[in-house]
């Protein structure tokens, strides 16, 4: 699988250990930042994963901030983009199975590293359900259109 990563200098430290596990279970992955813990911009990163992942340009995105909050915030306003804030492996599960989330946001103070190796790797392993779920994510693409929310 084809994964986006990203991180604000609050995320940094988390953002080595994921894409260290990311790594050994065999995915390719391309860092979009930041690469190292000098302060940044959290939507500068969530930005640019966000459209690479609504381009197609790869499967899934990863976003780890400080608590993951503002990722999460600055990854939903690219059309296309359902990205999740996740704290535990069920919370992770169902954004993949429920809301065939494609960005995952975590928080680097709030998981610590063994925790969030098991948050990304339910995700990852974990499949849209489908059926009745689709329904409602043809809403939330719908509700984009008709909002008008703007690329960034």
């Amino acid at each position: 699988m084809r994964i986006a990563i990203g991180s604000d200098h609050r995320g940094y430290r988390l953002k080595q250990s994921v894409a260290q596990l990311l790594q050994e279970l065999g995915h390719q992955l391309q860092d979009f930042g930041c690469l190292d813990e000098r302060p940044i911009d959290y939507p500068d990163v969530a930005g640019q994963v966000a459209q690479a992942v609504a381009r197609g340009d790869f499967n899934r995105g990863v976003l780890i901030c400080g608590t993951g909050i503002g990722m999460s915030i600055t990854a939903n306003k690219v059309p296309g983009v359902r990205a999740a804030l996740c704290d535990s492996p069920y919370t992770a599960r169902m954004a993949t199975e429920h809301n065939n989330a494609n960005v995952l946001c975590l928080g680097g103070e709030v998981v610590g590293p063994g925790l969030a190796q098991e948050i990304v790797s339910t995700y990852l392993a974990a499949s849209f359900e489908e059926g009745r779920h689709v329904r409602r994510i043809e809403k939330i693409a719908d509700l984009e259109k008709r909002v008008g929310v703007q690329n960034l």
